[in-house]
């Protein structure tokens, strides 16, 4: 696997255990929402949880834990949901899942404006290819992406960085600032 631990190794490792959390539960699945929480703040606040999840160890000082979040509303695109969330404090950064349809570069300028036709372009284009995104920032201004085509579905060709999904990753930091983006409450 291609992995950059070197911005931040405990987001880096929460977003690959979400990562591979979702390549157990299979394709087509809906885009998910996770907050992460210090793990020794867990330890303290909640023992009777954080033991029930296996993480009441001393090794697990300075790691995140993911905390999955209610499904989305099923009418809603995820980056349609994103600039409404505001996280409390003791959220220290949040991870988002989604799968998309990604297109080669040569289709670039062939893509329809209106969003149902590009839809629909990107879902008929030959040379489409289907890939789950989790990507994961914190308070911090870390980030990191682990991406993962269907077509080479398998643990050893995950690929890591921190800003593999630039756009996505501004609106999951949106999300922990003090007012959502569209002023709303």
């Amino acid at each position: 696997m291609d992995y950059d631990l070197d911005v931040d190794p405990a987001l880096a490792a929460a977003v690959l255990e979400i990562e591979g959390h979702h390549a157990r539960t299979g394709w087509d699945q809906p885009a998910r929402l996770y907050a992460l929480v210090d793990t020794g703040d867990l330890v303290e606040q909640e023992p009777e949880l954080a033991a029930q999840l296996g993480l009441d160890s001393p090794a697990e000082r300075g790691s995140l834990t993911p905390i999955e979040q209610e499904p989305l509303p099923a009418d809603q695109q995820l980056e349609q949901v994103l600039p409404g969330i505001v996280w409390p404090e003791v959220v220290i950064g949040c991870a988002a899942v989604v799968e998309r349809l990604v297109l080669p570069p040569a289709a670039d300028g062939q893509v329809p404006e209106d969003p149902a036709e590009a839809e629909e372009f990107a879902r008929e284009h030959p040379d489409r290819e289907e890939v789950r995104i989790v990507a994961g920032v914190t308070r911090h201004g870390a980030s990191y992406c682990a991406l993962r085509l269907r077509s080479e579905d398998d643990n050893s060709a995950v690929m890591g960085g921190a800003d593999l999904v630039p756009a996505l990753l501004e609106l999951l930091r949106s999300t922990l600032e003090d007012e959502p983006m569209n002023g709303d409450k």
